[in-house]
């Protein structure tokens, strides 16, 4: 009776130095940096350092709650949502009509070209594109929410990208062989498998906008920033303490809303 002959072993992994060499890397600039600053983190905890911290926050104490103000804040609040959720709208609409040509689905030229597009719109920050737009749109929301959108759109066109490109082709070429359309192809076979993740990606992005939207309304843009930085620079600190909670406030109830809206979406 022949002996069954003994299975042979795979070869061994090559071991890849990439990872290592990179972590050295992150490191070495993690210690340049401290070098070069020069952080001086004792100032922080020096008495004259922490009596003075203290008198500062103690202004704040106790916010203000007259209703006409409350009133206002409410409403600045609101303001605030509405840009988050606007510019994060255009920004998924503008996102996805981009990703496409920037998942190679138009040829080589077109999605280096549109990479370049979308890489110039995110490197800009919110705060420089609402100055650019200050200029051409006026004081108020629209243009802070015009500055939402062409940051976010830079963003979410990239992911949106990365999603189509790394969606598994084989649906959707079973379909283009029997005869469909291109675009009821597309439709059909390798949008539904991205779109989880698209929403996915666009409701963490409107988390990030309610944050931006905030702070926006510190150079003119409305909202919720705009009254913080009136209030600031007349020191009305019971005022300011007051936008700052709403703030907390509204970010806190984004953040619940997208948690449970992407709960819904992963089942």
């Amino acid at each position: 009776m022949n002996k069954p002959l003994p299975q042979q072993l795979p070869p061994p992994p090559k071991r890849s130095w990439g990872t290592p060499l990179l972590l050295l890397a992150l490191l070495a600039l993690v210690v340049a940096s401290f070098a070069t600053l020069r952080l001086d983190l004792a100032a922080f905890f020096t008495r004259e350092a922490v009596a003075t911290s203290l008198e500062f926050l103690g202004g704040f104490a106790p916010p203000e709650t007259a209703t006409p103000f409350l009133g206002k804040t409410l409403n600045a609040a609101l303001e605030t949502l509405s840009m988050s959720a606007l510019g994060t709208l255009l920004a998924a609409l503008v996102g996805l009509a981009l990703a496409l040509p920037a998942a190679g689905r138009w040829g080589a030229a077109a999605r280096a070209t549109v990479r370049v597009v979308l890489n110039v719109l995110r490197s800009i920050p919110e705060l420089v594109w609402a100055a650019l737009l200050l200029v051409a749109a006026g004081l108020g929301p629209f243009a802070g929410t015009l500055a939402l959108a062409a940051h976010t759109s830079g963003v979410l066109g990239r992911l949106f990208a990365d999603a189509l490109e790394n969606a598994e082709p084989a649906p959707e070429a079973a379909l283009r062989t029997n005869g469909a359309p291109a675009l009821a192809a597309f439709f059909y076979a390798t949008l539904p498998q991205t779109l989880p993740q698209m929403l996915s990606y666009t409701l963490y992005r409107w988390e990030n906008n309610i944050r931006a939207a905030a702070v926006l309304g510190v150079v003119g843009a409305g909202g919720l920033g705009q009254m913080l930085k009136y209030h600031l620079s007349l020191f009305q600190m019971q005022s300011a303490a007051t936008v700052v909670l709403a703030m907390l406030l509204l970010v806190a109830l984004v953040d619940a809303i997208s948690f449970a809206l992407r709960r819904l979406l992963t089942r």
